[in-house]
């Protein structure tokens, strides 16, 4: 057993403290941390109790990093583990996501209806395009296929084309090359493509 004989705080970091074990610095800990065990000076801790406590610590270290992520905007949980991957050992790191989707604060369904509704909002794009995004974000391929079922690419490539469609000058060649580009780009097929630029053709005429 190893007896606290000081907790000071951290000149730097704020919200830390250092831990004095015998005399001598042993760790620091988060402020929270030390709060919720009860931590004081003349308090016995056993081996377990020092790794039981670092846990907790390199935990709220992790569950930290991964709100500041999720602040942005949300992410998947492949997305999330990716990057704390860099930082944290996987154990601490499937911990907090563990945490985090059981309070549904990371929900791969979620996030995959956010993304599509955000790209036919903003940038619409092919369902095939739309699919690849997603799984590369480590979406399952069977949830991918029930959240794209109510996409259809006629409209998407409809609506993509209307913005674009404005700025193409009246020549029919130009207008139907570049956006027929841009609309490739997109990941639409060929036949798509076609009907939608003689349809923005003709309400353009």
């Amino acid at each position: 057993m190893d007896t606290i004989t000081a907790i000071d705080d951290q000149k730097r970091g704020k919200s830390r403290v250092n831990i004095y074990l015998g005399g001598t610095f042993a760790f620091s800990l988060d402020r929270g941390v030390v709060q919720e065990q009860g931590l004081h000076t003349g308090q016995s801790l056993s081996d377990s109790q020092i790794d039981e406590l670092v846990r907790a610590d390199l935990f709220g270290k992790c569950l930290e990093a991964a709100l500041r992520l999720l602040s942005y905007r949300p992410r998947s949980e492949a997305e999330i583990k990716q990057r704390l991957y860099r930082r944290f050992e996987k154990e601490t790191t499937d911990r907090v996501v563990l945490h985090l989707q059981e309070r549904q604060i990371v929900d791969d369904a979620a996030f995959a209806r956010f993304w599509t509704e955000n790209r036919e909002s903003f940038s619409p794009r092919s369902k095939r395009l739309l699919k690849m995004e997603l799984r590369r974000k480590g979406i399952d391929s069977e949830m991918v296929d029930e959240v794209l079922e109510g996409v259809d690419d006629e409209e998407s490539a409809y609506r993509a084309a209307r913005r674009k469609g404005h700025n193409l000058g009246k020549d029919y060649e130009t207008f139907r090359q570049k956006l027929g580009a841009f609309l490739g780009r997109r990941g639409f097929s060929y036949d798509v493509i076609n009907r939608t630029i003689e349809r923005l053709w003709q309400e353009s005429s």
